[in-house]
Parts: structure tokens; sequence; C-alpha cells
């Protein structure tokens, strides 16, 4: 590896983050299911049947944004994978390490958004931890979580399935919550923060992959943004994707934002969106389906697929080309 220390970086889901996770974590732990690299692991039931396993854990900064805190943001996060993967999330672990001095009152704000949410994703939290450390050893409160969900047996995605030609959806605008939790970090002087578009997705995702069985792959944009989780698909389906930056829904306000700080949308955080890659001949359909839901309305079909070696290109609004790369470095540590 290229650092001989672990930086922020490694921790920001771009290129430093995929090092770490292919010449260390897969060197030791490496085996055919882990090294799917999937937002969940898909494993086979005794007796018959898939499902689908996911962790995750949450140490955002501050524990309260707007549109969010961190108990909703570990749900959210945790169903998302799931939900992606083509599963019905049904359980939940959820472990507490609380650092020595945190108000008791704002955990229990942080449970309570917490449950509030599993209510809303449909998921029964079945198991937990809480561990305690000393003050200045945790930053508050930090949150892990272990998702379980079931997978239908004529369901497949993956990026087996992406062809040349296929569209790629983005299910509304991109980068709100990466800018939601740089903007509530006071010492930055923002004042008109945007929210936060965390939520929980499998409402809406599950009844589109019964609607529309042209829906090849799901990934949902986290750290290191639509960029980097495309770059990401079309390594491993070894094709590339051509985007259209006129399309892609950013709101003025977050653009504004971005603009004035240096930063691109496109490598920012969702947590309340979903890419899809679906057969061309439903991309219209799908959009217009995704569109009538609350959490869909900006969605719109972004780019397409091309035969190619693992690219990503987007036309930008000035008639140029420009080259997407993984995210490197760390513009917004702690966002997740």
């Amino acid at each position: 590896m290229e650092e001989p220390v672990v930086l922020l970086a490694h921790g920001d889901g771009g290129r430093l983050t995929h090092q770490l996770i292919e010449e260390l974590f897969l060197s030791h732990l490496g085996n055919p299911i882990l090294a799917s690299l999937t937002d969940a692991a898909v494993v086979e039931a005794v007796g018959g049947g898939r499902l689908a396993l996911t962790t995750d854990s949450f140490v955002v900064t501050p524990l309260f944004f707007r549109g969010g805190d961190i108990g909703k943001l570990a749900v959210s996060g945790t169903v998302n994978d799931l939900a992606v993967s083509g599963a019905r999330p049904l359980y939940l672990t959820v472990g507490f390490i609380l650092e020595e001095g945190l108000p008791l009152a704002a955990l229990e704000r942080v449970v309570a958004s917490l449950a509030a949410t599993a209510r809303q994703a449909g998921v029964t939290v079945v198991a937990g931890d809480t561990k305690v450390v000393g003050r200045g050893q945790a930053d508050g409160l930090f949150i892990n979580t272990t998702g379980l969900g079931v997978i239908p047996p004529d369901r497949d995605l993956g990026y087996h399935r992406i062809r040349p030609g296929d569209a790629v959806v983005i299910s509304g605008y991109v980068g709100d919550h990466g800018l939601a939790v740089l903007a509530e970090r006071k010492e930055l002087g923002i004042l008109e923060a945007p929210e936060s578009d965390c939520a929980p997705l499998a409402g809406i995702i599950l009844p589109l992959l019964e609607e529309f069985p042209g829906i090849r792959l799901l990934r949902d944009p986290t750290r290191g943004g639509v960029a980097t989780t495309l770059k990401e698909i079309a390594v491993a389906a070894k094709v590339d994707v051509w985007l259209e930056e006129e399309v892609i829904p950013v709101r003025p306000q977050c653009r504004a934002l971005a603009e004035m700080l240096g930063l691109d949308p496109l490598y920012l955080a969702n947590e309340g969106k979903f890419l899809a890659v679906v057969e061309a001949d439903q991309a219209s359909a799908l959009v217009e389906a995704v569109r009538t839901h609350p959490l869909g309305e900006a969605a719109a079909v972004i780019g397409r697929v091309q035969a190619g070696e693992g690219r990503v290109l987007l036309r930008t609004a000035y008639g140029g080309t420009r080259r997407l790369e993984m995210l490197a470095g760390a513009p917004l540590p702690r966002i997740c």
C-alpha cells in the first residue's frame, strides 16, 4: 500500500478505501462471497433460498443534522444495502459504543429516531450490544448495525447482467447528505444548510423490482458519491458508462454551495438515493414510476452503458468530455 499509516482518506469510500480492502482485508480474509464487494453478501440458506447479510458502522459528526441523525442514518444505511441487493430487509442488530459524558437525553433521542426509522423500514431490531469507553475515545457515540434480509428465488441482480445499451437511472437529487453534514459543522459558518436525503429505500425499491424485470443492478451511492459508485460498476462489469452532466439532478442550493466550497456534487455522499442500471426500453417507465414516490421526485436517466474497459465519462454542459475516477482524498470525512 502507498501509505504506511491509516489516513482519513482510507475511510472515504474512494481509491485508498479500495486499496485498503483489496491489499489488506481481502488478502487475509478473502473468499468468493467477500470478494464480490457488493453492498450485501448473498448466501445460501440452509434448506433453500438465499439470504442477504450486511454490516456497517456509523461515526458521523455531528450526531444531529438537518434531515437526520446517527440513529436514522444507521438504520437507513443498512436497510438500503439490503434493498439494493434485491432483499427484503427483516432484522437488524445494533451495537452502541458510548463515550463517557454523553448526555443521556442525546442517547435517548438517537435511540428513538433509530426505532422510528426501523418501524418505517419494516425491520425488527433483534439483538444489540453496548460498550462505554473513556472521555475522548469515541467522540460521543458510534453505532454498528448488521442487517439480514431474504431474496426471492427468481431475483438476479449483479454486474454480470449489465449489457452495452443499458440506461443508468438516478432516483433523485445528488449530494444532499454530504453537504447537509458539512453545513452543520458550525465552524464553516454556512447559514442555509441543505437537508440530508437520509431515508430507508426498501419501500420504493422492492415494488420496482417486481414491476421492472429489466433492472440489472442497483447500488446506493453513499461514500464517494455517484462518480465513485459508477466507476466501481464500470470496472466490475468491464463496460464504459457515459453520463450527461446537464440531466444529472442537483438542487440549485447544493450546486451553489458546492461551487463555493470547491466540491463536486458527483463525489458527495447520498443516504437516500439509488442508482439503477436497467434495460434501455424500460428506463423511461422506471423513471416515471420512481417519480411517483416522495423519495424519487427528481429521478432521471443520466447516462448509458457502452462497450468498453471500465471508464466513466461525463459529457459536460459545455460540450467537452471529462473522465471520472474514484474519489481520491477525503474532502468530507465522518459523513456517515
